[in-house]
């Protein structure tokens, strides 16, 4: 999940992470939430939605939308996101409506949705595994073993990802989209850092550039991100830095560079202040939480 308006290459992604804070955020994806345990509160716009464990929500492309854990309780949620391309004949719908109440409860799941999605997890994470045991595990020519074909993969995924999306779309009611003028500029706002926050910019830069003043700006990160300005650019930065930790073998220091950060200090003390860990630390221990 990343504070950023992301233009994505791959045509999906699933991912299990802890429930917490994350920031408003904007995409291009269809982004499907499980809760699979504890509980956390999605804000879509301007509503506010709590789930408990077993509870399911979508969150349609361009919907500005954040996540909350106000119960404290340590919990785990299950995301997938998917291009609008895959959503077939109702791909136009996934851009011009939304769900009038986004969120599915346990007890009217079809139970379709909650077993996809967790062997989808299962399946890439057998993956991930397999990518890191072959980048250590060469023949003797110098060529990497074969492995998982990533074509079969994919393809297995997109008949998953079809299968609970029409299952959900069985259980809601579309509605059209209506955009107000603060909305618009939160989204220009995240689009703004989207594109920028692996640079070095200033608030100042940032109100010229989309034509309104500082104290607007600084306005909409207090009223709505619920941070200032250089809180919300830190969360994009740490978000990038912390999948690329999970995701790639990069060294460390070409990670915090490529996610914007400028000083080795700096990453180091803002990541331990978000994650609790170091860098390092961190990227150890999401390799042990593989199931």
């Amino acid at each position: 999940m990343r504070p950023l308006y992301e233009k994505r290459e791959d045509d999906i992604e699933v991912y299990r992470k802890r429930t917490g804070h994350f920031p408003p955020h904007v995409h291009g994806s269809v982004e499907c939430i499980y809760i699979e345990s504890g509980s956390m509160d999605l804000g879509i716009e301007k509503e506010f939605y709590h789930l408990d464990t077993g509870d399911f929500a979508i969150v349609f492309p361009g919907q500005i939308h954040h996540f909350q854990n106000f119960s404290g309780e340590e919990g785990y949620a299950v995301y997938l996101l998917a291009s609008p391309s895959l959503c077939g004949p109702y791909r136009a719908h996934v851009i011009q409506r939304a769900p009038s109440y986004p969120v599915l409860r346990k007890r009217e799941l079809d139970p379709d949705i909650p077993y996809i999605l967790l062997r989808m997890f299962a399946d890439e994470s057998e993956r991930m595994r397999e990518k890191a045991r072959l980048r250590r595990s060469k023949n003797r020519s110098g060529e990497i073993v074969p492995g998982i074909n990533p074509a079969d993969a994919e393809a297995i995924n997109r008949a998953y990802f079809e299968i609970v999306f029409r299952r959900y779309l069985m259980s809601v009611t579309l509605v059209e989209r209506k955009i107000s003028a603060d909305e618009d500029l939160v989204y220009r706002c995240i689009l703004y850092v989207a594109e920028h926050f692996t640079e070095d910019f200033t608030l100042t830069q940032m109100a010229e550039d989309l034509y309104v003043s500082q104290f607007e700006l600084s306005r909409i990160f207090a009223s709505t991100f619920h941070m200032n300005f250089n809180s919300y650019v830190n969360e994009s930065r740490l978000d990038l830095a912390s999948n690329l930790l999970r995701q790639t073998d990069k060294p460390i220091t070409d990670i915090m560079y490529e996610s914007g950060f400028q000083s080795q200090r700096t990453f180091n003390r803002v990541f331990k202040e978000k994650y609790r860990v170091t860098p390092r630390e961190y990227r150890n221990k999401s390799m042990a939480e593989l199931p």
